[in-house]
């Protein structure tokens, strides 16, 4: 992600980023332009091209457009002479199967499955089994349907879901949110790398263990984890730190050996069902016995017709047979050898139907196994299956919620894909859906055809240490053991390789100062420090020893972002902003708010001391960016739901007077100023704010020159059109005056107009006095000024009332220059009102004769894509008539034309340009030759640009309900209003309804999310 990112991630960082948020510009606009082609046919508009390109510079821009890419494909940032970074990146390859499906399977499949969801399935039973994974699962697909909705809500770069919720719910969620999606990562890679050492320590190399610990004692396995875990690690950061793309080659491969291993746990069910394996385990009474020191499960056997004590009875007996001290326990039980796995049909499913919780350092024991009891409870237990840990229900979810996560490696990948848009909803859900489908069936193959005891025996003792779903597992338990070891290892790879990226993402967006340093990278952009310190943090949890312990850690962490997820996207979809056009539709705010309440669930019960850690730990960011951090405005979803609720508060504070009780001074400061507009009394600021005490509101203003009227006929007029918003009436001693404070001062802190709306001067010709429009023009002039943006609509008395509804039509958009997006805007919010609701949308554009009109289409129409706006696109060609010619060969004629210099010096009108056309026809003159006439040159090639757009226009939209029309602007010479003001007529002539749009060249709408 790159340093400067904003709103627009391509906006080059100038001189006032960092403490001051600059005004929002689009990188895709370009001034260039080629004065010879435009000044012809678009003389109108000849003004705007300083600020606003022509439609087809634009969508040349947008046709060489490419996105940040993250994951597999590397980018390098390399620094221009003008020190703006810039990133050099490959064209997006990858389809949903290769870039979504895949990387969401090997990130949800992995450790638990093999190494805990036998255990989970016999110590809570099917039933509480399926219970625990449809709680999970309904968790992460409803957070997929939020995350698909952000997602495809605009382009996502690098960071992935620390992006999509920074962006949707503001800096201060986003980093808090962020740092736990970090940890959660980190932690995910501490409980990798301690599954990778769990099975080659306990089914791959025993003999390798440095402690040897006693039976039962958890400590000397978790030294052996400690110290081989670190070692693990140390590798891992190495080969990361080498390169990651040896990491992504690898990719596959571990991807192949999960996929081989769960295709061996299906066929070893098959082949359980026609011949069950040979298996045994032997209970001693209804107790499990670790069965790795005697080889046969009898406690006495006959050699040679000689009666002789087994390695079994060794372990229980002292002396010989005769002369024996027998353990009483293991003398008053028979021994019973049982079939670790019976077969699928065998009819075991009845016996693991319920849970079999139990205390710390337990026997497993067999339910419905014949047992008598001994008197003697001081027996040496070393020699049973042990519980390692006290179970119940809660526990099981905190451990078992890590298999589910990794359903964000579809987003963070969004720059590698060829449609992130398509792929990443369908690519998710489908991998959520298929990895359900496996965790489900696994839950009740695992019941129907592994013995109960052997299920809850969680290391394997009882079947000489091997693991527990590799005895079902065909054709070997070897498939199973080496394929989980590099399931874990890839795994642990993959959260080494993303978590740094998180924190440089979060580093490089400064909204944290004391993390700045790890926003470096290498030069192929690769994380410097942020890895060293993702590995000390993963080093923390493997020195906690115990995959049991770290699970629900990062249980904590991956919810907290789930939730936050599910959020942003309620959020968003309540407050219904215009930017708000996800291309995924199959969401909605209720589902988003069932996702999060499940996530907010699961957290306390997986573990509510963690959930109020957690929770804790995120306020604490959360103030910490609030007061220290960096200030950030990216139109998240938290400011408009401020805005929302102040403007609710403030309707609701005009409806009456406040109460007696609730009065407070509110006080509007007058302050005089200087001959140099210093403040004359400073101390008037200072008894203020005594006497306010921080409390009420305070307007401080000054008049530097200023009568009052009703304003009971504006609101009543506001009510009968149902119109919910403030009436403002200035006094002014004449109207331009009024007009011009309106646009000045209108407004209340953040609740301040950035657009002005008024009716074109209808009878401005036939008006005795010029006021009228010259005023217009003013006001044209002073919003340009105050970066507003000006709609005019002209013909208003047509347009419809809130009671109409328009049939079918359509509302047509001429987009002659980019001026921040407004006029794609519009169309979208009429069309959200009942009234225009069934009117289709078009957008039309002009292409000049050097332009590829087809192209420019094809351009256009994907700039809609990016944009989620459905419309239909035609671009006009505009045959270019060349008014210039050669002054040498007609210097004569313009001899002849100076006399006529004072006709040509009144205003320009449509039928003074046809009447010019006719009488110098009749002289034999072309009409080239009247267009060499000066000095109204500029006039002359601006009333003919009016003349022939307004010709095309009405040939293509004369039938629309509404044309929405660029706004050329004023002249800088006052002098030529009146010929402004007739070019506007001609351009809009033979139209019913017009609205012209003048964009303050802000960006108003954008692809991203």
């Amino acid at each position: 992600m790159k340093e400067e990112d904003k709103d627009e991630p391509y906006t080059a960082a100038g001189p006032n980023s960092g403490d001051e948020t600059p005004r929002e510009t689009s990188s895709l606009i370009s001034t260039d332009h080629d004065d010879s082609i435009y000044g012809k046919n678009m003389a109108l508009y000849e003004d705007e091209m300083d600020s606003t390109p022509m439609v087809s510079s634009l969508l040349n821009k947008l046709a060489n457009y490419t996105n940040i890419t993250q994951g597999a494909v590397e980018h390098e940032e390399a620094e221009s002479e003008d020190g703006i970074q810039r990133v050099t990146v490959n064209g997006p390859q990858m389809g949903t199967f290769i870039g979504v499906f895949l990387p969401c399977m090997q990130n949800i499949l992995g450790v638990i499955l093999f190494l805990r969801l036998t255990w989970i399935v016999g110590t809570a039973g099917i039933v509480e089994a399926l219970a625990i994974v449809f709680m999970c699962c309904s968790c992460t697909m409803l957070t997929a349907i939020s995350m698909s909705a952000i997602a495809t809500n605009g382009v996502v770069p690098a960071g992935g879901s620390y992006y999509m919720i920074s962006r949707a719910l503001g800096p201060e969620f986003g980093g808090a949110v962020g740092l736990c999606f970090y940890l959660g990562t980190t932690f995910a890679g501490s409980m990798y790398i301690l599954g990778t050492m769990e099975i080659f320590l306990t089914y791959i190399m025993p003999n390798a263990a440095v402690f040897k610990a006693e039976t039962g004692e958890p400590t000397g396995m978790q030294n052996n984890m400690r110290i081989y875990g670190t070692c693990c690690l140390v590798i891992m950061t190495l080969v990361v730190f080498v390169g990651v793309k040896y990491v992504n080659k690898l990719a596959l491969v571990f991807l192949s050996c999960v996929m081989l291993s769960i295709m061996a746990i299906y066929a070893g069910v098959i082949q359980s069902a026609i011949k069950p394996p040979n298996s045994p385990v032997c209970l001693l009474g209804n107790r499990t016995l670790q069965n790795s020191r005697f080889d046969k499960c009898l406690k006495t056997e006959l050699i040679n017709n000689v009666t002789t004590p087994t390695q079994l009875w060794k372990l229980f007996c002292e002396g010989g047979i005769e002369n024996a001290t027998c353990d009483e326990y293991f003398t008053h039980n028979n021994l019973t050898e049982i079939q670790a796995v019976p077969g699928l049909l065998s009819g075991v499913i009845s016996d693991n139907m319920w849970g079999h919780y139990g205390q710390y350092r337990a026997i497993v024991e067999k339910e419905g196994q014949s047992s008598e009891r001994a008197s003697d409870n001081t027996n040496d237990i070393s020699y049973y299956v042990l519980n390692d840990i006290t179970t119940f229900f809660t526990l099981l979810v905190g451990i078992y919620f890590p298999s589910v996560t990794g359903i964000m490696a579809g987003s963070n990948r969004s720059g590698d894909l060829r449609d992130p848009q398509r792929s990443i909803p369908t690519g998710t859900i489908m991998a959520i859906a298929t990895t359900s489908i496996i965790y489900l069936s696994c839950v009740v193959l695992f019941g129907a055809c592994i013995e109960g005891v052997v299920l809850r025996d969680k290391y394997g003792e009882s079947v000489k240490g091997t693991l527990a779903v590799a005895t079902l597992a065909w054709p070997s338990s070897w498939v199973i053991v080496i394929g989980s070891f590099f399931s874990c290892c890839g795994a642990g790879l993959q959260s080494l390789t993303g978590a740094p990226r998180i924190l440089q993402a979060i580093a490089r967006d400064g909204i944290m100062p004391f993390l700045q340093v790890f926003g470096h990278s290498k030069s192929n952009g690769e994380p410097t420090w942020a890895l060293p310190l993702t590995a000390a943090i993963c080093e923390i949890g493997i020195l906690i020893g115990s995959l049991d312990h770290v699970a629900p850690i990062l249980s904590m962490f991956f919810l907290m972002c789930y939730l936050f997820v599910n959020l942003a996207c309620a959020v968003q979809t309540l407050l219904r902003t215009p930017n708000w056009r996800p291309r995924f539709k199959f969401y909605h705010w209720s589902l988003s708010f069932l996702g999060m309440s499940l996530s907010l669930s699961l957290m306390f019960v997986s573990s509510w001391y963690y959930a109020l850690v957690a929770i804790l730990f995120s306020g604490c960011i959360y103030k910490y960016i609030e007061y220290r951090g960096a200030e950030k405005e990216w139109g998240d979803g938290i400011r408009g739901l401020s805005l929302n609720a102040a403007q609710y508060a403030l309707i609701k504070l005009e409806e009456a007077p406040p109460h007696t009780k609730n009065w407070r001074p509110q006080l509007l400061v007058l302050l005089k100023l200087d001959s140099d507009l210093g403040v004359k009394h400073p101390c008037l600021l200072s008894f203020t704010s005594q006497l306010k005490a921080g409390k009420g509101l305070t307007i401080v203003c000054s008049v530097l020159e200023g009568t009052y009227m009703a304003r009971e006929n504006i609101k009543a007029a506001m009510a009968k059109e149902k119109t919910k918003g403030f009436c403002h009436v200035v006094v002014s001693s004449n109207q331009r005056d009024g007009f011009s404070h309106l646009i000045q001062s209108a407004g209340l802190g953040g609740m301040k107009h950035n657009a002005v709306l008024m009716a074109w001067p209808a009878n401005w010709k036939q008006a005795e006095s010029s006021l009228s429009w010259k005023n217009f023009i003013e006001t044209v002039r002073e919003t340009t000024a105050a970066h507003q943006a000006l709609l005019v609509a002209k013909n208003i008395d047509t347009f419809p009332t809130n009671q109409d509804r328009l049939a079918e039509g359509t509302i047509d958009v001429w987009w002659i220059v980019h001026d921040g997006g407004l006029l794609m805007l519009l169309p979208f919010l009429l069309r959200q009102h009942k009234v225009w609701r069934r009117c289709k949308m078009r957008i039309f554009t002009v292409a000049q004769m050097d332009d590829n009109s087809i192209q420019m289409k094809k351009d256009l129409q994907m700039f809609l894509y990016h944009l989620r706006l459905d419309a239909k696109v035609e671009v006009v060609e505009m045959v270019r008539y060349n008014f210039y010619l050669n002054t040498k060969s007609h210097a004569t004629l313009n001899d002849k034309a100076t006399p006529t210099s004072d006709r040509v010096h009144m205003t320009w009108t449509k039928e003074k340009l046809n009447g010019e056309r006719n009488r110098h026809r009749e002289a034999h003159m072309t009409v080239r030759d009247i267009f060499n006439m000066k000095p109204d040159q500029t006039n002359v090639r601006r009333m003919h640009t009016a003349v022939k757009l307004n010709e095309v226009v009405v040939n293509k939209s004369q039938g629309a309900q509404l044309v929405l029309l660029n706004m050329p602007g004023p002249p800088k010479n006052k002098g030529g209003d009146e010929n402004y003001m007739e070019f506007l007529e001609v351009l809009t002539e033979g139209l019913d309804r017009v609205l012209l749009v003048r964009g303050s060249s802000r960006e108003v709408i954008t692809i991203y999310s």
